[in-house]
């Protein structure tokens, strides 16, 4: 919108400027080159302005153009050439001279009013670059930083770079750190080890895993909410032996984790196979051996009545090493939730529950708490749903053109899904925390 204000500001100054060269030509007989002298001769008919971006082909009469009998056709008698060949020549494309160096300036200092308006947090006031004084102010606030960890942190198995000294400095400060991952493959323990074996620190010993909020416990922990009462819960699990740890670890017993080939020779022969009793939930998370199988007994099983269908996130992408991506849980979970008719309980961002899990055992107060993340699907809309300060990082899935795209939506929903600021890399916060 900002783009569009300027472009029809910046036409109505051109058609300004190229009434009063016309003026000055017929009354000296001389000018700079003006655009659309004539607007019969060129192509036999008046010409409807088009917008400054698109490079007007505005071109003086001529007898190429015209025919032979361009000067009884043209209503000024054939003066638009002259004219056109008068002192800056060239009789179309751009303003030349005294004229065209206005114009030229007057553009150049609107484009760098209204960068700096956006690098002041004008117009729209969200996603502006985190500078070094910047970021400096905003930590200054703020008492924890939660972060994303695929495509924040690391890319599969290897760091990005800067990462693990941006999180040194930042616990040197004092700061209070959280890693909020809907990635389900792994445990909290797990999931510390691999942050103290890329460099990222951490606590050790039996609570080395209470910095992380992954979505294999938040499901642990709403399920032990939810199947209250007899019988013993227990869930048919389409994820990761890590997920099943998790669950069991409240006292939710599993089946169904591991490969799991079709039985039978056609459809009657799957529907005959035998469930286990007393499954009062499916829960579905990352499953490398998810199987049409695995999806026949999911149907089956929430045909049941009280069945809970829960899925730990609705991420469709994992981010990998050098720009790969394999897919995601979210694909699982529309998988299940097509066969089945049924809309499953989300765990993961951008789902409160994850967040509320956080804020119990870290007593967070949002107005001090930045949210970190590569996904404004996910960890942005997040972030702004609870109220933190929100940071989009470059190294993951969602771009600068996304943010814009949100921005200019109509939708409401893609409007929230813009960060407060955004960094190229987490790296980027190095020198406020080192100045």
């Amino acid at each position: 919108a900002q783009g569009k204000r300027f472009c029809e500001r910046l036409e109505m100054r051109t058609r300004r400027l190229l009434g009063r060269s016309l003026r000055l030509a017929l009354r000296n007989g001389r000018s700079r080159p003006t655009r659309r002298h004539c607007p019969e001769c060129v192509h036999g008919g008046g010409h409807s302005p088009a917008p400054p971006w698109q490079r007007l082909a505005l071109r003086s009469c001529s007898p190429r153009e015209a025919g032979a009998d361009w000067r009884r056709r043209c209503p000024m008698g054939g003066k638009c050439e002259a004219l056109s060949r008068g002192r800056g020549g060239g009789g179309g494309g751009r303003l030349r001279g005294r004229a065209g160096g206005r114009w030229r300036w007057r553009r150049r200092r609107r484009r760098r009013g209204a960068m700096a308006e956006v690098e002041a947090g004008g117009g729209e006031g969200r996603c502006v670059r985190l500078n070094a004084k910047r970021a400096q102010e905003l930590l200054a606030d703020v008492d924890t930083v939660l972060f994303d960890c695929d495509g924040v942190l690391w890319r599969g198995e290897t760091a990005v770079s800067g990462a693990p000294e941006t999180l040194t400095a930042l616990r040197a400060r004092g700061k209070r750190l959280g890693f909020i991952t809907n990635n389900s493959s792994k445990t909290r323990e797990a999931y510390a080890e691999k942050l103290r074996r890329l460099g990222f620190g951490g606590p050790t010993g039996p609570g080395a895993g209470s910095e992380v909020f992954g979505t294999a416990y938040c499901t642990a922990l709403y399920l032990r909410q939810r199947l209250t009462g007899p019988p013993t819960p227990k869930a048919y699990v389409l994820g990761s032996v890590a997920l099943a740890t998790e669950l069991e670890a409240v006292g939710v017993s599993c089946v169904g984790v591991g490969p799991e080939p079709l039985q039978g020779d056609g459809p009657s022969a799957w529907l005959d196979e035998p469930l286990e009793p007393d499954v009062r939930a499916v829960v579905v998370g990352f499953d490398p051996h998810f199987s049409y199988m695995k999806l026949t007994k999911a149907v089956r099983y929430l045909q049941q009545p009280g069945c809970l269908l829960v899925g730990t996130n609705m991420d469709n992408r994992l981010p990998l090493e050098n720009g790969r991506f394999i897919a995601g849980t979210g694909c699982l979970v529309r998988a299940v939730e097509m066969a089945a008719q049924r809309q499953a309980d989300v765990i993961g961002k951008p789902s409160r529950f994850i967040f509320d899990c956080v804020s119990q055992e870290y007593g967070i107060n949002p107005e001090r708490t930045i949210m970190v993340g590569d996904r404004l699907d996910t960890d942005i809309l997040l972030g702004v749903t609870c109220g933190l300060k929100t940071i989009l990082t470059l190294t993951g899935v969602s771009t600068l053109r996304d943010v814009k795209s949100n921005q200019e939506s109509d939708c409401l929903s893609k409007k929230k899904m813009v960060p407060d600021f955004y960094v190229d890399s987490i790296a980027d916060l190095l020198p406020a925390l080192q100045g």
